[in-house]
């Protein structure tokens, strides 16, 4: 009796990401082509939220308006090692990367991510995305949950995330790496209807 092995599933490349429809989120993990949606209200609200309030720290650091010293993207394209993701929000400090340059992704790990969380990729952040973050010596990471009213702030020691607060509703917040100012979370939420 003659028996085959199957072989190892092909590994998705940047051309197969590339192919995926604008429509789509695509990210590659473990080799693994992943898509998502675009995302929906709540998601899009907390994000758009996220950005006003972080304004004060993407400026040069010392200028007026705000403590700076960071470069604060929305859903930037990161290469990190053979994986490519895509998280709502990264944050570089300017004194790690003192020039933004005109790239279309970028392998430096970020200092801070902030991932927004739904239905259909929780899971993913959680078991896929955050190992790779850790892996890459990600400082921060933020899990934000729209339809649960939540901000999870976790910190890397040694490897493992640290849960150090998890803030809810309509709380104030003060959040590292941004825990110099006060953010209002009830502003990121959709408004219930009456």
């Amino acid at each position: 009796m003659v028996t085959t092995m199957n072989p190892a599933p092909r590994r998705a490349t940047y051309e197969d990401l590339l192919k995926v429809p604008d429509i789509l989120i695509a990210e590659i993990i473990d080799g693994e082509l992943i898509t998502s949606p675009r995302p929906a209200s709540p998601h899009a609200r907390v994000s758009s939220a996220l950005v006003q309030d972080l304004n004060p720290f993407d400026r040069r650091p010392g200028g007026p308006g705000g403590p700076g010293g960071w470069w604060i993207l929305f859903e930037s394209e990161l290469h990190l090692g053979a994986d490519i993701l895509v998280p709502d929000l990264a944050g570089w400090r300017r004194e790690r990367m003192p020039i933004l340059q005109n790239v279309p992704y970028f392998e430096q790990a970020p200092n801070w991510v902030c991932e927004v969380v739904s239905p259909s990729t929780g899971r993913l952040d959680r078991v896929r995305k955050m190992p790779v973050y850790a892996r890459e010596q990600v400082a921060h990471v933020w899990l934000v949950d729209p339809l649960q009213h939540t901000l999870e702030v976790y910190h890397l020691e040694r490897q493992h995330w640290v849960l150090l607060r998890t803030h809810g509703d309509v709380e104030s917040a003060r959040a590292e790496p941004f825990a110099a100012i006060e953010i209002d979370l009830s502003r990121w939420w959709l408004e219930e209807a009456p």
